[in-house]
């Protein structure tokens, strides 16, 4: 879904009522300021000899009347620094709290509130979303729209709108004194900076297609680091710095010449243009003061109030160039957040969230189950069979026959199109999903390690496992065999994605992580595919130990991994061809004959 601007003001909805009092008094404090430079001119018409404008000079009877004083030049000049004191020197330590304090806390708070919803999204998007896009694209798009939204806020909020609504206060002074100054004024502004949004319009869309560009770049890095083992292998770490030089270099040259250079140029023109205005301003005071239409104080009071404001257009065509600069990645932050969720949204995000403590006796049945990623194109068709409890069932066939996209909906990660799962005699649909999932595990062929302590990741399903329970899941899964080759046992750092420990010990530690769920269905995908002769021994005397005990499913492209199971269900196109036992599949001479005969005689499916 596309995003727009409303979005980004959307973003900082939750505090909308401290903002827009803090944007309030910034603003305030800015008109305040410009008490300074009128009463300065007005200073000077009392220096001069002139008489002060009808508004002042009743404010300083009405003062010296309270101070029992009379109104006199001297009295005229003690009331006129005191005006400058109370908006100066007693000011200063008010503002600092509403101009930055207040803008600051709203951009770190919503940064937290965003970066909680950031992680919801992730945690809720659906499976094939990370088929698409790796984990360097979501976390690089993910953090540049954060930040640009916490840096933006302060500076719109603080800066830019109060620095608006200042010169529309200098406008009102000076059309108060000389409404023809004031028209120039007003038009000059509006051109320049109608004339500076024109141009961004421009750039902003050359700033969406660069962040883009640089969003690729930042994926590939990050595949890089994934796949450095096989970078390396294949020496391709020349071809990949060439690559990825190339890109940056484009990058640099659409950075310079295509965005940055267009900024520099707009900032000539508007630098050179705003000058010449303020010179204007300042020459036609300049000749109605030397004509007798405008006082000193007068003319002091516009040239100082021009200075001002023109000094602060610069400054908000700066702000407006550095929000353009962020606009494009603060877009694609709010559109990676209006991604659909998966259809487990709605799991359970708080660790104290209640939800229903099932158990299971395992018995699941496939009643008529057609699914396909596009619907006119199933990957599976009309599947059915029962499992029975305690039953250890294995799925074989060949790649893309349909067995993992079978445990994809069996962890309801994906919707059937017809039919459906029951366990228990209970569509899983109707089931909480978060209840639902604690009681069934998974080992996969790449087991998922984080970077922490064995024990960290042994622990993950089960936070609450009592050390015995550890140590007796460990046994199961043969773990315990390479416990004394780690340097600190249970605590040892295993790394990023487990480099530390070899395909097997990850396998082995998947298994343990599995066991102390207290799992009542536990899969086995494609466990042993990619070990050593060694290990895979290992991981089968692991599953040898757990049949029997509760329901097992296993996916096995090895069919050594399976001779011992209840029950095997062969696959092929996304249908059912053959079920049975090991040696009734043998006696038929049918696929399974047929696959296991070649990996008997070591030839390739």
């Amino acid at each position: 879904m596309t995003a727009n601007f409303w979005d980004i003001v959307r973003y900082f909805k939750r505090y909308r009522n401290t903002a827009i009092w803090s944007i309030t008094g910034s603003s305030l404090f800015e008109i305040i300021d410009l008490a300074v430079p009128y009463t300065v001119g007005q200073i000077l018409n009392v220096l001069s000899g002139r008489s002060l404008d009808p508004e002042i000079n009743s404010l300083v009877i009405a003062m010296a009347s309270i101070f029992g004083q009379s109104p006199n030049p001297t009295t005229a000049l003690i009331m006129l620094s005191g005006l400058i004191f109370v908006v100066t020197v007693l000011r200063a330590p008010i503002q600092v709290w509403i101009a930055n304090n207040f803008h600051w806390e709203i951009a770190l708070k919503s940064r937290r509130d965003q970066t909680q919803k950031a992680i919801a999204k992730i945690l809720t998007l659906p499976i094939e979303f990370y088929d698409e896009n790796n984990a360097g694209r979501i976390a690089g798009r993910v953090a540049r729209g954060l930040a640009n939204h916490m840096w933006s806020y302060p500076e719109i909020a603080g800066q830019l709108i109060p620095k608006v609504v200042r010169i529309l206060g200098i406008f009102v002074i000076i059309c108060a004194i000389a409404w023809w100054i004031s028209a120039f004024f007003l038009v000059s502004f509006i051109l320049v900076l109608l004339g500076s949004l024109q141009k961004l319009k421009g750039l902003v869309k050359t700033e969406e297609n660069l962040d883009i560009y640089q969003e690729n770049t930042e994926s590939r890095t990050s595949e890089i680091i994934t796949s450095i083992k096989t970078v390396k292998a294949f020496a391709n770490e020349a071809k990949e710095y060439k690559r990825q030089s190339e890109r940056l270099e484009r990058e640099a040259k659409v950075s310079l010449w295509g965005i940055h250079i267009g900024y520099v140029k707009l900032g000539m023109v508007r630098d050179t243009v705003l000058e010449a205005c303020q010179f204007v301003v300042f020459g036609a005071a300049l000749f109605a003061t030397f004509g007798g239409k405008m006082s000193i104080g007068h003319f002091i009071t516009i040239s100082t109030l021009a200075s001002m404001a023109y000094s602060e257009i610069k400054p908000i065509c700066l702000l407006a160039e550095v929000f353009a600069r962020r606009y494009s990645s603060m877009l694609r932050f709010h559109e990676f957040m209006k991604q659909a969720n998966g259809q487990d949204a709605a799991i359970a995000l708080y660790p104290n969230t209640k939800y229903p403590q099932y158990r299971f006796a395992g018995k699941v049945e496939f009643r008529n189950l057609t699914f396909g990623y596009d619907r006119d194109r199933p990957v599976l068709e009309k599947i059915q069979f029962i499992i029975e409890p305690y039953e250890t069932v294995a799925l074989v066939g060949k790649s893309g026959s349909g067995k993992s996209t079978l445990v994809k909906l069996l962890f309801r990660y994906f919707e059937p199109s017809s039919g459906g799962i029951l366990i228990d005699g209970t569509n899983i649909t109707e089931l909480d999903i978060t209840g639902y999932r604690k009681r069934l595990a998974i080992v996969h062929q790449e087991v998922d390690i984080f970077n922490g302590t064995l024990m960290d990741n042994l622990m993950y399903g089960n936070p609450t496992a009592t050390f015995a329970q550890v140590q007796e899941a460990c046994a199961i899964a043969s773990v315990d065999e390479f416990l004394h080759l780690l340097p600190r046992g249970y605590n040892t750092i295993v790394g990023e994605r487990g480099v530390r420990l070899s395909g097997g010990q990850r396998q082995r530690l998947g298994i343990a992580r599995a066991l102390l769920v207290n799992p009542d269905i536990l899969v086995f995908d494609e466990a042993t595919s990619s070990l050593d002769y060694e290990s895979e021994r290992s991981i089968q005397l692991a599953m040898r130990r757990i049949q029997g005990i509760r329901t097992t499913i296993v996916i096995a492209h090895r069919l050594s991994t399976v001779r011992e199971a209840d029950k095997i269900v062969v696959l092929d196109k996304g249908a059912i061809v053959e079920i049975g036992s090991h040696q009734q599949l043998l006696a038929q001479g049918g696929i399974y004959h047929r696959l296991h005969s070649l990996q008997e005689t070591g030839e390739l499916l």
